[in-house]
């Protein structure tokens, strides 16, 4: 059974193995939301989900919208939104315990990606911080 977490570990979380899509969102409600480019998000039935451990807080950034995050180390964990995603909680492929397990098969919301998204993979890469 998959399982995540926030980063201080008061919040956790468990799904069957039934996610439905994998996507990485670039809208900017996400943007400003996550602080990032764009969020990889793992769609799952919320029959499916569990919430393991601790009671994330919500912050409602649009109508319908139930964003729920960490209250004491801020992680966003996941999103709800009945009207847009029925019947799914999409959760934060960074919060997973095994990210690489559901990689994002698609980007999303691409009309309101940063254009200097589309160079991305034309950028050096390091292992660490670069000496």
């Amino acid at each position: 059974m998959p399982t995540g977490r926030c980063h201080c570990g008061a919040c956790a979380y468990s799904f069957d193995d039934a996610p439905t899509r994998a996507s990485v969102c670039h809208c900017a409600d996400c943007r400003r939301c996550a602080g990032a480019q764009g969020v990889a998000w793992l769609a799952v039935p919320s029959g499916a989900f569990r919430l393991a451990q601790g009671e994330p807080a919500i912050y409602r950034s649009s109508p319908g919208t139930e964003r729920h995050f960490c209250g004491a180390c801020g992680s966003g964990l996941f999103y709800i939104n009945e009207e847009v995603l029925p019947g799914i909680v999409d959760i934060q492929i960074g919060t997973l315990d095994d990210p690489d397990a559901f990689p994002p098969a698609a980007l999303i919301q691409m009309a309101d990606a940063p254009a200097w998204v589309e160079t991305l993979h034309t950028l050096p890469k390091f292992d660490r911080f670069p000496g």
